[in-house]
């Protein structure tokens, strides 16, 4: 089997190699041999990386996606955990389109004032309502 050498995944990945010998030492990736100084890692550790760039773009911690992979490295993603994630991520959505809804409108709002105007206020208490139950909501599921 051909081994990538680290300046190859470095170039093929486009992370620094500070960042790859900072995944290898909380345990995420792992290099299988050395050529001189230089770490060699299984083809493999490209899926891998790819993996933990989706992972850390959809809010796992790279705790959660070392977690992850099995023993030699091989994806083990738990669907409950996926299913959670999914969920999250699309409540955070709803939020996120609810926010740029109320921005859209005061950057296009015809009153003079947007606090003047009737629907950027309702906008903006929803937005906030919607917010501040999401807090109480986090503070809840921590405390379980």
């Amino acid at each position: 089997m051909k081994f990538l050498d680290i300046g190859e995944v470095v170039a093929q990945f486009g992370l620094s190699a500070s960042t790859l010998r900072y995944y290898e030492e909380i345990g995420v990736i792992r290099s299988v041999a050395r050529h001189g100084l230089r770490r060699q890692y299984e083809p493999q550790v490209l899926t891998q990386l790819s993996l933990i760039s989706a992972g850390k773009a959809a809010g796992f911690s790279l705790e959660e996606i070392g977690a992850m992979f099995g023993p030699q490295g091989e994806p083990q993603l738990s669907r409950e955990a996926m299913h959670n994630k999914a969920e999250e991520l699309e409540a955070q959505i709803r939020r996120l389109s609810a926010l740029a809804r109320t921005v859209r409108h005061a950057a296009e709002c015809q009153a003079e004032n947007q606090l003047q105007c009737p629907k950027f206020r309702r906008l903006l208490r929803l937005a906030t309502r919607r917010e501040q139950h999401n807090r109480q909501s986090r503070k809840t599921t921590r405390a379980s």
